[in-house]
């Protein structure tokens, strides 16, 4: 009897313990290729996704970038092998991003081509062994980096996703195994208004929002760029007032999207301003943007005496500003993350993912992501 307690006891606990360490929501981190994989510096454990930045369209097809084939067929090898650390990782490919998202309005036109794209992307997949497609195309029925732009992207979009999602289900069927499709969309209402999620979200099983880069170049006024909520609407200028974390997410259940497919999205970099006034301590005064920053630049400032840390209440986000430099800074921190999975758990949504793991090299905004996402809802105590 005693051996049977004692056995009991122990299954009971392992159950706990492996309950709190896999917990059902998402944690999605986007790997730039460009900038090497190196599988000892992916805290594999940490995830439940990987989504592989980026493969190209071109010529209708789903490739890798020019001359890039090898070291893309490298890459996915070595995150495979993150998978005998974590049995459960997937790992998929992002195809477009801002800059390769071109080709997409051509390869969705017409059917034939979008046979030929999906015939494309499958054959991609087996290749390197993935677990799914995440689309980026930035953006349907908008204006991106330069790319081709037709009022029928709507429709389109659409009709490409439903493409991929039999396809997927049909090689899924013979593997017998749940293929994965995800998309990236934009943080701004928007691209919801000229898109049609609400029907494109059948074929998807998580939506990834862009909730960040809400502020920045092209901006003559300081602002949070991912900032959970709005703020004060008095100081933000009037295009930028329904910006936000928060703004995102309702738009996007307004506009059909279920909760537990949305995935907010958390950005491991920050963004300077030079030439800022010190009122109100910098935040939402006029300025001149200067340059992206990652986090170790970040911790670099943050420990320069010059430089003082705020925090925003109004928008539950950490900005730093320097009277001396006359420089104001907005980033990510790892209180600012504890409100956003709070916001996520509350709001009952799929996840979070982060734009880009190499842009934390400290690991410190993931650890954050980690503790937060394992700690029931009754057990936040926010600092306001």
């Amino acid at each position: 009897m005693k051996n049977y307690v004692l056995s009991f006891l122990f299954l009971f606990l392992f159950q706990e313990n492996f309950a709190q360490s896999n917990p059902d929501k998402v944690v999605i981190g986007y790997i730039a290729g460009w900038k090497g994989v190196e599988p000892d510096k992916i805290p594999a454990e940490k995830l439940t996704h990987i989504n592989y930045a980026f493969a190209n369209v071109v010529d209708g097809i789903v490739c890798s970038g020019d001359g890039q084939e090898e070291r893309d067929s490298l890459n996915f090898l070595k995150l495979h092998s993150l998978k005998s650390r974590n049995p459960d990782l997937k790992v998929l490919v992002s195809i477009g991003g801002w800059t390769w998202s071109k080709g997409f309005s051509d390869a969705a036109l017409t059917e034939e081509s979008r046979k030929k794209l999906t015939a494309s992307g499958i054959d991609f997949l087996i290749k390197h062994r993935l677990d799914g497609l995440d689309f980026d195309w930035e953006y349907p029925a908008l204006q991106g980096d330069n790319n081709v732009v037709r009022d029928i992207d709507k429709k389109n979009f659409v009709a490409m996703l439903k493409s991929f999602r039999e396809a997927l289900d049909s090689l899924g069927a013979i593997d017998n195994k749940r293929y994965l499709s995800t998309i990236a969309t934009g943080g701004f209402r928007k691209y919801l208004e000229v898109n049609d999620l609400r029907t494109a979200q059948q074929y998807l099983d998580l939506i990834n929002i862009m909730s960040y880069d809400l502020f920045g170049a092209g901006d003559d006024t300081t602002g949070h760029h991912a900032n959970l909520y709005k703020g004060n609407p008095e100081l933000i200028p009037a295009s930028k007032r329904n910006r936000s974390v928060q703004s995102a997410v309702m738009d996007h259940i307004e506009f059909g999207i279920p909760r537990e497919k949305i995935v907010i999205g958390i950005p491991f970099y920050g963004k300077r301003w030079k030439n800022v006034g010190p009122e109100n301590n910098g935040l939402n005064q006029s300025g001149t943007f200067d340059q992206g920053l990652s986090q170790d630049k970040i911790y670099e400032l943050q420990s320069n005496p010059s430089y003082r840390e705020w925090w925003d209440t109004g928008s539950e986000n950490a900005f730093l500003y320097s009277e001396e430099n006359r420089e104001w800074v907005t980033f990510e921190s790892r209180r600012s993350i504890e409100h956003k999975i709070y916001f996520m758990k509350k709001e009952q949504l799929a996840g979070v993912m982060f734009w880009e793991l190499s842009e934390d090299p400290s690991g410190s905004l993931l650890d954050a992501i980690d503790i937060n996402i394992k700690r029931p809802l009754e057990d936040f105590k926010l600092k306001r």
